[in-house]
């Protein structure tokens, strides 16, 4: 649709050109022969015409246009003929190959265009001789040189478009492997010490054990839900299932019960009144928690977790401490990958992010997120 009202207007402003050339070539012919002293004759003007009209198609033939308008003005000029509107229809047309045709295809071309129109210097009805070199020449190098600069420029603009929209798609692509890193990391970690406990519970309590594996199950189904729901951003074709809510802090219920059933009794408080926030302030929110809360699985060992949520009127504050192992934390917990793409979730939204060892002991993650539009 786009794309044929483009066409559309592009042909209505060949033809509007068109009709001005030939409005200015019929009503200025004489008089610019006037002022050079010349008469134009009644012969000057069907080239005048052929000239102008030729140029409606200008855009999709643009070496057969530049030749029926060479032929015109070649034959114009023959015929003693003043200098006169027809060179504007010839300075448009040679623009017109330079700006749409490769630069070596418009060099041949307006080297045989200056070549044909030279001819009236020596062999014409009222030759100028040598000295009409010069003016014939600037009708080719003038428009060539225009012609060229105009498509660079459109060529260099296509070209940082296409830069940009491969950034955009990079960074789309890296938003989305966070985020399954996210998903993936903490469904597998929950997994993993479910399995360890029912394994450790099988022979001596299967009435716990049961209980461990349907938190498995339980778990890897939210997993899995919330993984499909990240992905559909990928899978364009498919519609996510509306049922499925989107990451954010009203889903920390369900995340602390995950934790406690893996075997980390999560204790959630909420400070101020909780209110809608921002789509990517609620999701970086939320999964500060979900990493914070990941790392404890990993990394505390026996240890227990207290997630803070704090509204205010201009920002939202989220804060996991646990009882851990905070004074021998591996390289995760002191700044690895996970630490890193968490504080640069809260940065990118113009919040401050700190993460270390919590006195007397265990592991502090703080953030903080604005509810300002970020620039």
């Amino acid at each position: 649709m786009d794309r044929g009202r483009g066409d559309r207007r592009r042909w209505l402003l060949d033809g509007l050109l068109c009709a001005a050339l030939l409005a200015i070539g019929l009503a200025g012919t004489a008089p610019a022969g006037l002022n050079q002293g010349v008469h134009a004759d009644p012969v000057a003007y069907p080239p005048v015409v052929v000239a102008a009209l030729v140029l409606a198609v200008r855009r999709r033939w643009p070496l057969p246009t530049l030749a029926v308008v060479v032929v015109a003005a070649t034959a114009y000029l023959m015929l003693g003929q003043p200098y006169g509107p027809i060179l504007l229809s010839f300075f448009v047309a040679v623009y017109t190959v330079a700006a749409h045709r490769p630069v070596r295809t418009a060099a041949v071309a307006g080297a045989v265009a200056l070549a044909a129109l030279v001819g009236y210097v020596f062999v014409g009805v009222r030759p100028p001789g040598p000295v009409g070199l010069m003016p014939a020449a600037a009708w080719v190098v003038v428009p060539f040189a225009v012609g060229v600069t105009v498509r660079s420029s459109r060529e260099a603009t296509a070209r940082a478009r296409g830069d940009e929209a491969r950034r955009l798609a990079d960074a789309e692509r890296l938003r989305v492997a966070r985020e399954v890193h996210d998903v993936v990391g903490h469904g597998l970690a929950a997994i993993h010490l479910q399995a360890e406990v029912a394994l450790h519970l099988l022979a001596r309590k299967p009435e716990q054990a049961e209980a461990a594996l349907t938190a498995i199950s339980r778990t890897s189904k939210e997993a899995l839900d919330e993984l499909r729901v990240t992905l559909t951003v990928v899978r364009r074709e498919e519609t996510a299932d509306p049922r499925a809510p989107a990451p954010g802090l009203g889903q920390l219920p369900q995340l602390r019960d995950r934790l406690t059933g893996a075997g980390v009794p999560v204790t959630v408080e909420v400070t101020g009144t909780p209110r809608p926030l921002p789509v990517a302030v609620d999701l970086a929110a939320y999964r500060v928690v979900q990493e914070a809360l990941t790392n404890v699985l990993r990394h505390a060992g026996p240890a227990t977790a207290a997630v803070h949520v704090g509204y205010a009127s201009d920002e939202v504050t989220v804060e996991v401490t646990d009882t851990g192992r905070g004074g021998t934390t591996p390289p995760e917990r002191s700044g690895g990958f996970g630490l890193a793409g968490m504080r640069e979730r809260v940065t990118a939204l113009g919040g401050t992010f700190s993460a270390g060892p919590a006195p007397p002991g265990g592991f502090r993650v703080h953030a903080r997120l604005p509810l300002r539009e970020v620039a």
